[in-house]
C-alpha cells in the first residue's frame, strides 16, 4: 500500500485524491489549514442567499476525460442545470454591448465599426507576411485590433492584471480566449451573428448551494484533516514526512511560495528561491449585494470610472441563490478595498448593487512573466525524484479555471502514475 499526502482541499487537492483514493491499494490523506474544503470554490449562506466568496464558479470543459471524470460523481439532470452564458459589456458611457465585444462592435456605431473593419484588412495583411505577436498586448492587437484595444481590452485587462500588458507571455493564453479570424469577426458583425464557441459559452451549475455543493460531494469519503497548516516537509531516504509523518509520496496543492518555505533538507538553489518568493500575484474582494432584477450572467466593466471589474449575478444561476424576493451578485475588485470604498463605488454602478457582506481574498489572480512556466518547471524536475509533486493555480501559477484544475490534477496523476 502507498500512503499518500495531499496538501489543500481546494478543488486541484480533492480531484487528486479522488483520483488517487480509486485506487485500493493507496493511502490518502488531505491537509487543509482551514476549517472547510474548497478554497478559492467556497460558499456562504448570507440571510438565505448564496454569497460565492471569490467570483462565481460554473462548469464546463472541452475536454472529454474531465468531463467524463467529473459526471462519474455527480447527477447532471437532477443535480445540475445547463445555461447559455449571457454576458455584456458596460460601456463607459452605460452602453451594454453583448458579449463578446468583437462579434458586437456594430453596436458601438458607424464610425467605430467602419474603423474596425478597416484595422481587421491590415491585420490580414500582417498575418499573411507572417507577423507573429511575441506578448499579450501584441496579442490584443493584432487579434483584435487597437481601436478595440484601446476601448475593451486595455482597459479590463490593466483592472485585473494591474501590470504592463506586454510583460505577459503568449504561453498564458491557451485557452482563455476566443480566437476569431478576421474573417468571422468581419462576418458577425455584418450579419449580426452570435458566436457561441468561446470558453463557458454555456455552462452547468448546481441546482443547490453553487460551487460548494460541488465541493462537498468530492470531500466525501476523502480523509481530510481540517485546520492543519503544513509547516515542515522534509525527505527521509525514500520517505517524506509531512509535520513529521511518513509517507510515501506527497502532492502540493496549495501556494508554491509556502511550499518553497515548508521543504527542509532539500538544496534549492538561492536562485530559484528567489524567483519563486518574487511571483507577482493578486488578491480580489468580492462584494455580495442585492441587485436589480436582470437577464445576465456575467457584467463587464472596462470604464476606469469604476475600480471594479465585474458583476457576476449568481442570483442567476440558480433561483436558489436568492432567498424569496431577492436577486444577489457579487461585484469584484482587484486586491483590497474597503467597506467604505465599496459602498462608494457601488452608488455609480448600474443595476443598484445595495451591499451585503464582502470577503477579501489575498490570493486569487496568478501574474505570469516570461520565465514563469519554466521556473515553476524547474522546481517540478527538482522535487519529483524526491516523491513531491504539486498541482493547482497556485502551484503551478496558472489561472486555471475549476474544469482545468481537475484537468491538471489529472494529468498529473497519469503523468508521474502517482
Amino acid at each position: 500500500m502507498s500512503k499518500i499526502a495531499i496538501i489543500g482541499a481546494g478543488i486541484s487537492g480533492l480531484t487528486t485524491g479522488r483520483l488517487l483514493q480509486a485506487n485500493a491499494a493507496n493511502q490518502v490523506v488531505i491537509y487543509e489549514k482551514q476549517a472547510q474544503a474548497g478554497g478559492l470554490c467556497q460558499c456562504r449562506r448570507i440571510d438565505g442567499s448564496l454569497f460565492h466568496l471569490c467570483g462565481g464558479h460554473v462548469f464546463n470543459s472541452k475536454r472529454q476525460d474531465v468531463l467524463d471524470w467529473f459526471w462519474q460523481h455527480f447527477d447532471r439532470e437532477s443535480e445540475f442545470t445547463l445555461a447559455r452564458r449571457n454576458s455584456v459589456i458596460s460601456m463607459q458611457d452605460g452602453q451594454l454591448v453583448p458579449y463578446p465585444i468583437e462579434d458586437h462592435v456594430y453596436c458601438l456605431g458607424k464610425e467605430v465599426l467602419e474603423q474596425f473593419m478597416r484595422e481587421l484588412d491590415l491585420i490580414e495583411q500582417s498575418q499573411s507576411g507572417g507577423q507573429e505577436p511575441e506578448n499579450f498586448e501584441q496579442f490584443l492587437r493584432m487579434r483584435f485590433t487597437d481601436t478595440l484595444y484601446r476601448l475593451y481590452f486595455e482597459p479590463y485587462n490593466k483592472k485585473i492584471w494591474r501590470t504592463d500588458l506586454s510583460r505577459v507571455p503568449l504561453s498564458w493564453l491557451e485557452g482563455k480566449l476566443p480566437m476569431p479570424t478576421p474573417e468571422q469577426m468581419r462576418q458577425s458583425n455584418l450579419n449580426h451573428t452570435e458566436e457561441q464557441s468561446f470558453v463557458h459559452s454555456s455552462f452547468y451549475y448546481e441546482r443547490q448551494d453553487g460551487s460548494q455543493f460541488l465541493v462537498n460531494r468530492l470531500a466525501q469519503g476523502l480523509d481530510i484533516r481540517y485546520d492543519s497548516p503544513v509547516e515542515q516537509i522534509s525527505v527521509h531516504g525514500s520517505q517524506v514526512s509531512v509535520n513529521g509523518e511518513n509517507y510515501d509520496k506527497i502532492v502540493y496543492c496549495g501556494n508554491i511560495k509556502d511550499l518553497i518555505g515548508a521543504v527542509h533538507n532539500i538544496p534549492i538553489h538561492d536562485s530559484l528561491r528567489r524567483g519563486v518568493e518574487q511571483l507577482r500575484f493578486h488578491g480580489t474582494t468580492t462584494a455580495f449585494c442585492h441587485l436589480d432584477r436582470n437577464p445576465y450572467s456575467w457584467i463587464y466593466q472596462p470604464s476606469p470610472d469604476h475600480p471594479s471589474h465585474r458583476i457576476i449575478c449568481t442570483g442567476n444561476f440558480s433561483e436558489t441563490n436568492n432567498a424569496p424576493g431577492t436577486m444577489t451578485g457579487t461585484v469584484e475588485f482587484t486586491d483590497y478595498i474597503s467597506e467604505k470604498d465599496i459602498r462608494c463605488a457601488l452608488e455609480r454602478m448600474s443595476f443598484n448593487p445595495r451591499y451585503i457582506t464582502h470577503h477579501f481574498s489575498p490570493c486569487t489572480y496568478p501574474i505570469q512573466d516570461a520565465g514563469t512556466r519554466q521556473l515553476i518547471s524547474t522546481l517540478r524536475e527538482l522535487l519529483a525524484p524526491h516523491g513531491i509533486y504539486f498541482t493547482g493555480r497556485f502551484a503551478d501559477w496558472e489561472y486555471y479555471n475549476m474544469d482545468v484544475a481537475m484537468g491538471a490534477a489529472m494529468d498529473l496523476y497519469h503523468r508521474f502514475s502517482i
